[in-house]
């Protein structure tokens, strides 16, 4: 799964959402299990989560993980 792309400004849902919630890097990554830079990963679109990660980024989120991520393609 990848982060889908907001906009044209390199923002995504994954940060917009963190960020609207006032939920530090840190805080998410130990709600959801994970060290901070996969989260600094993920927000940057350098790390695809599994959708096991993803489920928990969302539900910790409040979000659906279609709001936040889209599938990639294998070519």
């Amino acid at each position: 799964m990848a982060v889908r792309e907001s906009d044209a400004t390199g923002s995504n849902p994954v940060r917009e959402c963190r960020k609207v919630k006032r939920v530090t890097q840190a805080e998410l990554a130990e709600a959801v299990g994970v060290s901070r830079q996969t989260i600094i990963a993920v927000e940057r679109g350098d790390y695809s989560p599994s959708v096991y990660l993803a489920i928990r980024i969302a539900r910790t989120l409040e979000r659906s993980v279609e709001e936040l991520f889209t599938l990639e393609e294998e070519s």
